[in-house]
């Protein structure tokens, strides 16, 4: 006989508070203490500070708390920046100096390459010395971001970011991470949304810094009222800004402007707005300059780029290689790559599209190979690639990863097919948030 049921969330039922002493942070800025051996995750804690907590969830190998009471202060706790840190699920570690946020952003790097790649424990993590972390600006450093719209009975038009682990927003009217070309945006584009006949249709507003201009993307359920459109249009004349609609998720039609763009190594890199652009314009200039310098490219180098995206690094790289083929699974940024190969007048590149999970080697690009290899997977990393890149023999892979975790699995085919960890250091891509982007380098042994 059949049985129906659903499941149930686990409920906590001890609901007693537990004084408790954090030992370190996770590799997502929670503290981490220990309760009976098992460890506990706690946001909002830092190292050496004791607090009252209750248990949210309580499963065999770990258990997560919130805080009851903070009893103790770290000295590197501070005052964080913004009005609505406390609300707000975008940042998660302004509590914490900003040179505490990177050194425990290395310790969490050290230690998970360690254990996971390099069989190691814990305590060795310092083993390995890892390079001067790269970093930039740590206030005004975003230069895109997405803001949840919805109106309200009583409230009229909420504007701003998610909480944490809701559908709630957080109004906000100034973001300390925002660039501030965006920021002076947030004012009169709030009255002008709120104006709008259709305001209830609206979905998300995309803020975008282009080094040729601020970009603005509406996401709109139902087509716009002339009256409206009248407004967006003039809005958008009167602040220069590149303005965007989007009435379907994977549509977009622009209506102002030039094709937005940025700039890195001089060479000029066109996007849509719904395309993937690294938020930090520091770093991400500093971060090609130091995969350029530990991949060692050579006038005579063949080299692949895998998940290229529009060109970020292959084109940095064609500008020294002789050769640069770029993958990516998505057809359209591969048309958006060629087409800024072409921009800058670069003749040696090639980009193709490809689900790389089903093989490299079947591809007609992989037969040559390749000297150099670069990869940037998404936080999902690339785990159904990596024994085929170890086959291609390259001289030197260079990682970048944005999930430290996925790395460290990833690192460890290398290393069984013959790589060696060379080179290892944290970009400080994303500062007052738990994010970590990290860069590997590997040498054929």
């Amino acid at each position: 006989m059949a049985r129906f049921f659903k499941p149930t969330k686990r409920i906590v039922s001890d609901t007693k508070h537990k004084e408790v002493t954090v030992t370190r942070l996770d590799h997502l800025g929670a503290g981490i203490a220990h309760l009976d051996r098992k460890p506990v995750f706690i946001p909002g804690l830092l190292p050496d500070e004791r607090a009252l907590v209750q248990l949210t969830d309580n499963k065999k190998q770990y258990a997560r708390a919130k805080v009851i009471k903070r009893l103790t202060d770290s000295p590197e706790r501070i005052t964080p920046q913004c009005p609505v840190y406390d609300q707000c699920g975008g940042c998660n570690l302004q509590h914490l100096s900003h040179s505490a946020q990177v050194s425990a952003k290395r310790q969490s790097l050290g230690e998970l390459m360690a254990k996971f790649a390099l069989g190691a424990d814990k305590e060795t993590a310092t083993a390995f010395e890892q390079e001067a972390p790269v970093t930039g600006e740590t206030w005004q450093y975003r230069r895109s971001a997405r803001f949840s719209l919805r109106v309200e009975s009583g409230k009229g038009l909420c504007f701003g970011f998610r909480q944490e682990q809701s559908k709630a927003i957080v109004d906000i009217d100034h973001c300390p991470v925002l660039a501030a070309s965006l920021n002076a945006l947030l004012p009169p584009l709030r009255e002008l949304l709120a104006q709008l006949q259709g305001r209830r249709n609206l979905g998300h507003v995309e803020l975008v810094e282009a080094d040729n201009g601020p970009v603005v993307l509406i996401r709109h359920l139902k087509p716009f009222s002339d009256p409206d459109m009248t407004r967006i249009q003039q809005f958008a004349d009167s602040h220069h800004v590149m303005l965007f609609l989007a009435p379907e998720p994977d549509e977009v039609i622009q209506l102002t402007g030039d094709m937005p763009s940025y700039t890195v190594n001089d060479l000029t890199l066109q996007f849509s707005p719904k395309d993937f652009i690294q938020v930090n314009r520091t770093v991400n200039a500093r971060m090609i300059a130091q995969a350029l310098d530990w991949l060692d490219i050579q006038p005579q180098d063949r080299v692949l780029d895998l998940f290229c995206g529009l060109g970020n690094f292959s084109l940095p790289l064609a500008q020294k290689a002789q050769q640069v083929v770029g993958v990516e699974g998505v057809d359209e940024m591969v048309q958006r790559a060629s087409a800024n190969a072409a921009l800058n007048q670069l003749t040696n590149t090639a980009f193709y599209q490809g689900n790389l999970e089903q093989g490299i080697e079947s591809f007609s690009w992989a037969r040559d190979g390749f000297d150099k290899v670069l990869l940037d997977p998404a936080r999902a990393g690339a785990a159904g690639v990596m024994t085929e890149v170890a086959a291609l023999s390259p001289s030197r892979i260079l990682y970048v990863s944005c999930n430290p975790s996925t790395l460290a699995r990833d690192s460890q085919v290398l290393l069984q097919q013959g790589y060696q960890l060379q080179r290892l250091g944290m970009l400080d891509m994303f500062p007052h948030t738990g994010h970590l982007e990290s860069m590997a380098l590997f040498i054929r042994t």
